[in-house]
């Protein structure tokens, strides 16, 4: 159903706007790229709050291995969805499209305008998208079956069983990502079709909401690059090899202890490799991670790309980002 166009008239100190009360802000992009930062300023700018839309964020536990912004990062801006969730416990797509709607409607309903911030498109693009799930298709047997087959041949082998049956989503996942290829092989299981038949079925209704979509983009990929390597440097001053070893001494790990950030530290954690060697590992495993995440947003011509030069503070980049979002009307 569509939500009311209602609008609230706002004022700021310079002068009252309008705020159309069905109309979302999304920042997404790679990790390190400054999602956070723009977020925030945006918040400022358009009496926000912020809706966390990455997978790993969720967890309590991992603070530090999964970039969650700080109390100081935040600046007073309510952030949702943030740490609600033991690393034991599981959580899909469908779980967070739901709370994602609900967080929604309620910034909406205390005038406020929801900004979705993160860089895991698929949830991104699930609410975005308006996609509908039907919990029926689930076999928690056969999960079960693809995890010990996952653990007996490699992660490898099992995305290969997915590229048999589905090779279009195959191609978007990789190996270490056994969550998501276990649903998509439990998904072909369960209903006889491939996840993007799935996807494409399940779109009954357009969403309700309007959507002014985002993503940092940079002149020199080297510039990401540096700002990655930077990005791990300081979560190591943060506590990253303690948090990661709470995860490693965990007798039965956690499918979110295997998140980069944690994992590239185990060899160091068993005595195979020097930490010199986990931390620069880490460092490459950030970097093709970011290359899938723009790869991702590259495909979505509906997200507009905020270029970023060398010179650009992140004040240039907020008003970069409003000149866009003013352009579509929204004030």
């Amino acid at each position: 159903m569509w939500v009311f166009l209602a609008s609230i008239l706002i004022f700021n100190e310079k002068k009252a706007f309008y705020i159309y009360m069905n109309k979302i802000i999304v920042v997404c992009g790679p990790t390190a790229s400054g999602k956070t930062a723009l977020a925030v300023e945006l918040a400022k700018r358009y009496d926000g709050e912020v809706i966390s839309a990455d997978s790993m964020q969720i967890y309590t536990d991992m603070d530090v291995a999964s970039a969650k912004a700080t109390p100081e990062e935040q600046q007073g801006i309510p952030h949702h969805l943030l740490g609600f969730l033991k690393p034991t416990e599981s959580f899909s797509v469908a779980d967070y499209v739901k709370l994602c709607n609900k967080c929604v409607r309620d910034i909406f309903r205390r005038g406020k305008t929801p900004i979705i911030c993160g860089g895991t498109g698929l949830y991104i693009s699930s609410f975005v998208d308006n996609l509908t799930f039907d919990d029926s298709e689930q076999d928690f047997a056969y999960r079960e079956d693809m995890r010990k087959f996952a653990e007996e041949f490699g992660n490898s082998a099992l995305l290969d069983k997915l590229r048999e049956v589905d090779p279009e989503t195959a191609a978007t996942l990789h190996e270490n990502n056994v969550g998501r290829i276990i649903r998509a092989l439990e998904v072909y299981k369960t209903t006889g079709h491939t996840i993007s038949q799935a996807k494409a079925m399940s779109r009954r209704e357009p969403s309700p909401y309007e959507f002014i979509m985002l993503t940092i983009d940079f002149e020199d990929r080297e510039q990401l690059r540096e700002r990655i390597n930077r990005r791990v440097d300081i979560m190591l001053e943060n506590g990253l090899v303690e948090e990661a070893l709470q995860c490693f001494e965990q007798p039965d790990r956690p499918t979110a202890a295997q998140a980069i950030g944690c994992k590239e530290l185990y060899p160091y954690f068993r005595g195979e490799r020097t930490l010199e060697d986990c931390v620069e590992e880490l460092k490459l495993r950030t970097r093709q991670y970011a290359k899938r995440q723009m790869t991702w947003f590259r495909r979505d011509e509906r997200i507009q790309h905020i270029i970023v030069g060398e010179n650009d503070d992140l004040l240039s980049i907020v008003d970069k980002a409003v000149k866009i979002i003013d352009s579509e009307n929204y004030r």
